[in-house]
Formats: C-alpha cells, structure tokens, sequence
C-alpha cells in the first residue's frame, strides 16, 4: 500500500515537475520547500521549513520515509511526523500546576493564571496529600516524557468522578 502511495506521488511530482515553466528541462535537479511539521505529545507542534534540491526522487522518498506526506503541490511539500516526546518549549520550561478551581495544567513556568499551555482534567483537592497540593501550587518541573506520563497518571486517579478511589 505504501508503495502504491509513494509511485503514485513519485508519478504527480514528475507530470508537476514536467507542466512547471518554472522549473527549466526535466534533466536538471530541482529546488522544493519542504515544511516539516513535528507534533509532540503535549499537541505542540513545530514546523521547519528546508529548501531541497532534488537530483532523485527515489533519494528524496527515502531520505522522508519517516515522515506522512500531508500536501503538496509545484513548490512546496509538506511533511508531518508525531512524535513519541514532549516539546522542546515544555522540556525548557514547563511545569504541571493546579488552577483555583482545581484544575490539572500544564504552565509556560511556574504556575499562575497567565501562562497556562493546556488544561486537563478536574482533580479532587481533598483527596491530595499536603505534599502533592503544595507541589502543584509551585509547580511541577516537566524535564521528560517519562515525567510528562508519570505525573499524568498519579493525578489521574484523583478526578472526583474517577471509581478506582
């Protein structure tokens, strides 16, 4: 199936290639924008945009197998690809917090009602262990995926409507 996917791609770039009055003989490489869209566990996503010259479509296939072929048209391919880590922006400076309604955040710094990222779920404040409050009001360093899942999952269990409790 992939590989009727990428021959019948391989087949559109050549008919745009060859229709372009842009991009000279069909002998000569050519020059694409290529956006790389990278979208991370938090929902954050990063875009990248290369400049490529292509000499071999089967090289240039290869060189993106990793990536999903979203769009493209007689300039510009793009590509996206999910990632299994959390952002660059949540590593540098995120932090999971709780907002005055009880709320499980995650925060562009130390937590306050400004610099919220992403809400997720209702947690049972009477249910948490002074330690845990306290953590969530000065915030939780996010430095990982590992620590992302973990701290997910521990607050998980304290959703008021949540039974294993």
């Amino acid at each position: 199936m992939k590989t009727r996917f990428l021959l019948l791609f391989s087949v559109l770039l050549i008919i745009l290639l060859s229709a372009s009055p842009y991009l000279g003989n069909a002998q000569s490489p050519k020059k694409f924008a290529v956006l790389l869209q990278r979208v991370y566990l938090d929902g954050e996503v990063s875009e990248e945009c290369v400049e490529e010259t292509i000499w071999s479509m089967e090289d240039f296939w290869s060189k993106y197998e990793n990536w999903q072929l979203v769009n493209m048209d007689s300039h510009q391919f793009v590509f996206k690809q999910e990632m299994d880590d959390i952002s660059p922006l949540l590593k540098a400076n995120g932090y999971f917090g709780v907002s005055e309604e009880g709320v499980l955040g995650v925060y562009y710094g130390k937590p306050n009602k400004s610099n919220i990222i992403q809400s997720f779920f209702q947690i049972d404040l009477e249910k948490l262990e002074s330690k845990q409050q306290e953590n969530l009001q000065n915030g939780i360093p996010i430095k990982n995926k590992n620590r992302y899942v973990e701290v997910l999952e521990t607050f998980k269990n304290l959703e008021p409507n949540n039974q294993a409790n």
